[in-house]
């Protein structure tokens, strides 16, 4: 997700190519009307009439092709603002089969409003395809979907697109053995499709040093700390960093591209990976660290 895909959520921005600023401004409909006679008039609108009802008809039966209504299973609280979302999609195997990698992320619809928004998928691909689940963590943010969609009940019907996104190719930091070092970098929602990076695999205990960054303003801000033991005998060292953390914090704390620059130990760039996901100052900033270390940009996953 801003589709920075926790895009996918709000971690996950999306922008639309801005219109061409040199392009002349179509003629409007008036105009047009007054170029055309009325014998032209009524030859056009019965020659056309067909047609423009054919493509509407195609494009509403396009529409609805291209969403499924799919039940909710949970929405619970996760951490402050976020929430676990899981959406039932075992009567939809071609969608659930159509994740494939972490870090993919797709649009969902609440019911009465049209407008959709972009959520990371958070469940590894096998869940969809074992139990026909997608999970999700949700940030609330008052006035946007993301809210209503946290305000509904298990049993309430959502909508879903296909699958999106080329997630994370983690064949650029593969076989294993030639990438010991992946340090991996997350903010808030962001940790989203993380969580389906480390549950999915991607060779962790294979490698000799394994760390995620991750981010939040406090620990009542941070999710998935019931998971972290899991993901640490997976090979992944769990570093949690703090921009505020209360008195007692002892860990990192401050923003995490500044913990990984005064922990950093000496490492091969020519095989080390890295994969983030979050806040947009964030990956620019890792990644400028990272390139000037001597790492290639090939080698820095994102999910968008």
């Amino acid at each position: 997700m801003s589709l920075s895909v926790s895009f996918l959520n709000s971690s996950l921005p999306l922008s639309r190519p801005p219109p061409h600023a040199l392009s002349p401004p179509p003629p409007s409909s008036m105009s047009l009307l007054r170029r055309l006679t009325p014998g032209h008039l009524r030859f056009n609108l019965r020659h056309h009439a067909g047609r423009f009802a054919t493509a509407a008809a195609a494009a509403v039966r396009q529409d609805t092709a291209a969403w499924t209504q799919a039940p909710l299973t949970e929405v619970e609280p996760a951490a402050e603002s976020l929430f676990h979302v899981s959406v039932d999609v075992s009567d939809a195997p071609d969608l659930a089969a159509s994740h494939t990698r972490a870090g993919q992320y797709l649009q969902l619809r609440v019911p009465d409003v049209e407008k959709p928004t972009f959520l990371a998928i958070a469940s590894p691909p096998l869940l969809a395809s074992a139990e026909g689940v997608f999970q999700f963590l949700v940030k609330s943010v008052e006035g946007s979907i993301a809210e209503l969609l946290c305000g509904l009940k298990k049993g309430d019907v959502v909508q879903l697109s296909q699958v999106m996104g080329k997630g994370f190719d983690v064949d650029q930091i593969a076989p294993p053995q030639d990438y010991p070092s992946v340090f991996i970098f997350a903010t808030g929602s962001g940790i989203s499709p993380i969580r389906s990076l480390i549950e999915s695999g991607f060779g962790a205990s294979k490698r000799s040093d394994v760390r995620l960054y991750y981010g939040a303003r406090n620990l009542k801000r941070m999710a998935y700390q019931d998971r972290f033991d899991e993901w640490e005998s997976s090979g992944v060292k769990v570093v949690p960093v703090l921009s505020q953390p209360e008195s007692d914090w002892t860990g990192e704390s401050g923003y995490v591209q500044a913990a990984f620059s005064n922990s950093k130990k000496a490492f091969d760039p020519l095989s080390t990976g890295a994969i983030l996901c979050g806040q947009k100052q964030m990956t620019e900033d890792v990644t400028s660290i990272l390139v000037a270390d001597g790492v290639s940009s090939e080698k820095i996953l994102k999910n968008f």
